[in-house]
């Protein structure tokens, strides 16, 4: 039995955060779980957070470009943040080269390059006259 990657909507955003290690079945639910998101709510981009993986191997890398290439078609741009650098040097090893998918240091890169950095000053005060006007403190 696959588990199945949650997937949280942030505005118009889906964020699919993984944390275990993805098997076949796995991706491809991914797959259909996001185009499904993304036709249901009209989400304009599509976040992938694959910090927690140590290893990506080449079926996952060609699915992450599979799923931005599919969420492209239903008008949503797909962006993999938290890649780390041993997963870069081993894509870039398999010569893998992820077309069609951007990719970011973080969420709120990724936020930013959608054009959504607004949820993340709602939700974070950049400094601390902001962190204490949100929490009615003087």
């Amino acid at each position: 039995m696959s588990e199945r990657v949650p997937i949280l909507r942030i505005g118009d955003v889906l964020l699919a955060s993984i944390h275990l290690d993805l098997s076949d079945e796995s991706v491809l639910l991914l797959q259909d779980d996001l185009s499904q998101r993304i036709v249901e709510t009209g989400a304009r981009g599509v976040i992938i957070d694959i910090s927690a993986l140590e290893i990506v191997d080449s079926f996952v890398g060609r699915m992450l470009a599979t799923i931005a290439a599919m969420a492209g078609i239903l008008d949503a741009r797909t962006i993999v943040v938290g890649m780390r650098p041993a997963v870069a040097i081993t894509l870039t090893e398999l010569g893998l080269s992820l077309g069609g998918v951007r990719t970011a240091l973080n969420v709120d890169k990724a936020l930013a390059l959608l054009g959504t950095s607004d949820v993340t000053r709602t939700t974070a005060p950049d400094t601390d006259e902001d962190a204490t006007a949100a929490s009615g403190q003087e």
